[in-house]
């Protein structure tokens, strides 16, 4: 939290010397009774009497002015609000191991249907662009809010040889940047990278691959996705068919999401799958701003003055 009258805070200096002062007349109030009648027998004189209660309605009114004096220095927070307008690049991997059948019915086939939630929830003004990489990577579709396409596009995916994971997340960038300007400046832009394998294809790093996102300030959100157990089956260089493990990386996709700023998930089925989703379509529809709260703390501290005066009319017929 920060302030944009932080010597405004000086005022909180009245709550203990209110403090201070209700303790003085706490005690005169005690003084005086003892000199009006035998403190002993003061409960056959005063039928109820509201006991540790009768410091309610004052505690309220303290911090009610606590409240008051914090927002005289207009305190603002970080919060979290709903971004209008954004575009969102979809990296998928549709190398052969999304042909393993760990994730039934296959690897690929869920992936499609959690992305095809992802998109449909999206808000109507984002614009989602889709990049699929094999032995190499292609622009799929480019950033568009035309989610009927963006449909297609994801059905029309088919598995291939490789996994050229740099040359994705390279070419993401690109379809980001290309999105044209909306008034002043770029709408902000995130990755989503899905893969199910460890990188075998291009010159390109991973991270190299990542600082390029990083320098741009793309958060790059990255989806280990698949089990140990998945296998595949290929034909060698000499015709015979082999039955391959391909397991996810993990570890080289939590160094690109940490170096570029964004998440990783790992998601070992489909439905951890579509939770991962889920959880991202809610953080990249919201981004942080700071907003001032004065208004906040002014209502607080005016429901706190009325809840004081409210225990005081109750236990004593009046207002503190």
């Amino acid at each position: 939290m920060s302030f944009a009258w932080p010597l405004a805070l000086l005022s909180l200096l009245l709550v203990p010397a209110a403090v201070a002062g209700y303790l003085v007349l706490e005690r005169r109030r005690q003084r005086q009774g003892a000199a009006f009648a035998n403190p002993a027998l003061a409960p056959n004189l005063i039928g109820r009497r509201p006991g540790r209660l009768r410091h309610l309605a004052p505690a309220l009114a303290l911090l009610a002015l606590a409240l008051l004096a914090t927002g005289l220095a207009r305190p603002h927070a970080t919060v979290s609000v709903a971004q209008e307008q954004a575009t969102v690049v979809l990296a998928l991997d549709t190398s052969k191991s999304m042909a393993a059948t760990d994730v039934p019915p296959s690897r690929l086939a869920v992936a499609q249907r959690a992305v095809r939630s992802f998109i449909a929830e999206l808000p109507e003004r984002y614009r989602v662009g889709m990049v699929s990489f094999a032995q190499s990577a292609q622009t799929v579709l480019p950033a568009t809010a035309n989610r009927d396409a963006a449909q297609a596009a994801l059905r029309n995916l088919r598995v291939g040889d490789g996994t050229a994971l740099a040359e994705g997340i390279a070419r993401a960038i690109q379809v980001a940047q290309r999105v044209p300007n909306e008034g002043a400046k770029k709408p902000p832009a995130s990755i989503l990278v899905l893969s199910d394998g460890a990188q075998t294809q291009g010159v390109l790093r991973p991270l190299q691959a990542a600082q390029r996102a990083k320098k741009l300030k793309i958060p790059v959100y990255t989806v280990a996705f698949g089990t140990a157990e998945g296998v595949v089956e290929v034909v060698d260089d000499n015709g015979f068919r082999q039955r391959v493990t391909v397991p996810p990386d993990p570890p080289t996709l939590r160094r690109v999401a940490q170096a570029t700023g964004g998440r990783f998930y790992s998601a070992p089925d489909g439905e951890r799958l579509q939770a991962v989703y889920e959880e991202l379509g809610s953080r990249i529809g919201h981004v942080k701003k700071e907003r001032e709260i004065t208004a906040a703390f002014a209502a607080a501290g005016a429901l706190l003055l009325l809840g004081a005066g409210g225990v005081s009319a109750f236990l004593f017929g009046r207002l503190p």
